[in-house]
């Protein structure tokens, strides 16, 4: 079956793309045909989502690189601009280590942490894209946010507090920029399982899932094909939005 979104020539920049979520945003994006830079801390992770890229018959870049520092951003569009070209998709997929916590336990280096991965991370990508993509009149920013703001997710308030920023990012940056052509939007996964959670045990899973209005868990795929939606071209009248995927979950 063929990719619902042509992304021929498009450049697209995923971070945190080693593994999780991040690694099927890419798939999904070098399926719509786009030329992929898989940006991950570990390098080892970065290659191995590009090689598995590449052994598909997709282009891919792999790039090591600390998403919240401002020289590691630098030298990854650096290489991409070098390679591929101009990046007219970024994807701010990078997080941190999640801990369910109560606040008294929550040391303010890990709010930092939260703050750095989904505000940080978003506005070093978004302000060094920015220029090509105004220059072009077309771009795409997709962050990726999470349905925990929506909620109020118990014992997270770094995570929650630093995801509603994100959030709030997304919404006031989209309004900015506009008018060049450009759409900056959220996609906001509910619990997706992916490796990360597979220690977790089986009551959390089912407790879960009892809450899903639709009656199964998402797939890293459809996260991954929100986003490539998002940043097609078909999607371009739509910004400011954080889209929610999660089978109904989001309190009205």
């Amino acid at each position: 079956m063929s990719a619902p979104f042509d992304f021929t020539n498009r450049v697209v920049l995923v971070t945190g793309a080693g593994g999780g979520l991040g690694r099927h945003i890419a798939r999904c994006f070098a399926e719509a045909g786009a030329k992929v830079a898989v940006n991950d801390l570990n390098r080892e992770s970065a290659l191995a989502t590009a090689n598995e890229l590449a052994s598909s018959g997709f282009t891919a870049l792999a790039l090591a690189g600390d998403a919240t520092s401002e020289q590691d951003v630098e030298s990854m569009f650096s290489s991409i601009e070098s390679v591929f070209g101009p990046v007219d998709t970024v994807v701010a997929n990078a997080t941190g280590k999640q801990i369910s916590e109560p606040i008294e336990k929550l040391d303010w280096d890990y709010y930092q942490s939260m703050i750095d991965f989904f505000i940080k991370s978003p506005y070093l990508l978004s302000r060094r894209a920015l220029p090509n993509m105004k220059k072009a009149g077309f771009g795409r920013i997709v962050n990726i946010a999470s349905e925990v703001f929506a909620e109020g997710a118990n014992l997270s308030t770094a995570y929650t507090a630093a995801k509603g920023g994100q959030i709030g990012f997304t919404r006031s940056l989209s309004t900015e920029v506009s008018a060049s052509g450009i759409t900056v939007n959220a996609v906001a996964p509910g619990f997706i399982p992916v490796e990360r959670h597979s220690h977790l045990p089986k009551e959390v899973f089912d407790g879960y899932l009892a809450t899903v209005p639709a009656g199964r868990f998402g797939t890293p795929a459809d996260i991954g094909w929100a986003a490539v939606f998002l940043a097609s071209s078909e999607a371009g009248f739509i910004t400011g939005e954080t889209i929610h995927v999660n089978g109904g979950r989001t309190p009205n």
